[in-house]
């Protein structure tokens, strides 16, 4: 009987030496198109576009103050859109975001001055006034299951309507007192309204929170677990709960955060005019929500980034500065936001989608 032979396993090349291995079916997509996929490149591109814009129709942007000016404003709304991006990302909206900076600012300064105290007690208070409103809206949220469009716009009515009675009831006018010859107003005015000389320009403080405020809130979302949380809950809460993500912490958390950005801006308000009026505030919360979803968050949550609303907040700035650096009627200002937040808007559909078909 005849031996039948089998034929001996074929054995893989090995790899050729400096080439990486792959099975076929994932690819590496070429840097561009990795680029294009990351949320906040459309408002970058979006944000130089503007600034050569006004490079060329306002001549006086050329300048070192100019730019130290239209900075300010951007940080002013920069670091309020930050905490604004985060809750996006976590899934939520904040309304009342706008009027909860002046009700911070109208705490601080006529408890201080009606109770005759050290300025920095109206801060602590007020501090914990803005993370009560912050909570309070947190809470109802998720106890209620309401969405958070309603509950933040009546806490935006309540705020709004109770910043004005009570100043006219404990001020007898619509506007704070002035609190510059307090004791602790030049400690606090250094803390939150200072400013500093680079180059012989004039820089103001809130820049530099800014940008620290943005490192900070970068370095949250991609390296730490809490990062993940809102991720997770923006893109949808009920699998998160599943794999344990501590839901109704993370959302309270993230409008507490809103809180305390609304204390810190109004803290800088207070103490750069000495005096707050109490009917300001309506509308910036619009403004904080168009800076963040201009900067690639998303309004169904679940995405963004922290670096996009930088870019979005000095688009902000720079409009609305270089408007009066051009010498042009500023009542086109929010006509000119009207179609930054579309343009941006379609920017940003145009890279998702040419990312995705790629």
């Amino acid at each position: 009987m005849g031996m039948t032979q089998q034929a001996a396993p074929a054995v893989p090349a090995p790899p050729a030496p400096g080439r990486k291995e792959t099975d076929g079916r994932t690819t590496q997509q070429p840097l561009p198109l990795r680029l294009l996929a990351r949320p906040e490149i459309g408002v970058f591109l979006g944000a130089v576009a503007v600034y050569i814009f006004f490079l060329v129709a306002a001549p006086p942007v050329r300048e070192g103050s100019a730019m130290a000016n239209i900075l300010y404003q951007s940080s002013t709304i920069g670091i309020m859109a930050l905490p604004v991006a985060l809750l996006m990302i976590g899934g939520e909206f904040d309304l009342s975001s706008g009027v909860a900076v002046v009700t911070s600012a109208l705490t601080a300064s006529m408890l201080a001055y009606q109770l005759t105290l050290n300025v920095w007690m109206g801060v602590i208070v007020a501090l914990l006034v803005s993370l009560a409103v912050g909570f309070f809206n947190g809470w109802m949220v998720v106890r209620t299951g309401l969405p958070s469009f309603l509950v933040t716009l009546g806490t935006f009515l309540i705020l709004q309507g109770a910043n004005l009675a009570v100043t006219k009831l404990v001020t007898g006018n619509v506007a704070t007192d002035d609190i510059s010859s307090m004791d602790g107003f030049d400690q606090a005015r250094k803390v939150f309204a200072s400013s500093f000389q680079v180059g012989g320009v004039t820089v103001k403080i809130t820049i530099v929170y800014w940008l620290v405020f943005a490192a900070l809130a970068t370095w949250v979302l991609l390296r730490t677990k809490y990062g993940n949380w809102i991720f997770a809950v923006g893109g949808n809460k009920e699998s998160a709960r599943a794999v344990g993500v501590p839901v109704t912490f993370t959302k309270i958390s993230l409008f507490m955060l809103v809180g305390f950005g609304a204390w810190f801006v109004g803290m800088h308000q207070l103490f750069s005019f000495n005096t707050v009026q109490s009917g300001e505030g309506v509308g910036q919360e619009l403004i904080y929500i168009s800076a963040a979803v201009i900067g690639g968050c998303l309004l169904t949550g679940g995405a963004g980034s922290a670096i996009g609303p930088v870019f979005g907040a000095f688009m902000f700035g720079m409009v609305q500065q270089g408007i009066v650096y051009a010498n042009w009627n500023p009542d086109w200002f929010k006509a000119f936001l009207g179609v930054m937040l579309l343009g941006a808007v379609l920017i940003n559909l145009w890279v998702q989608r040419t990312a995705t078909r790629r």
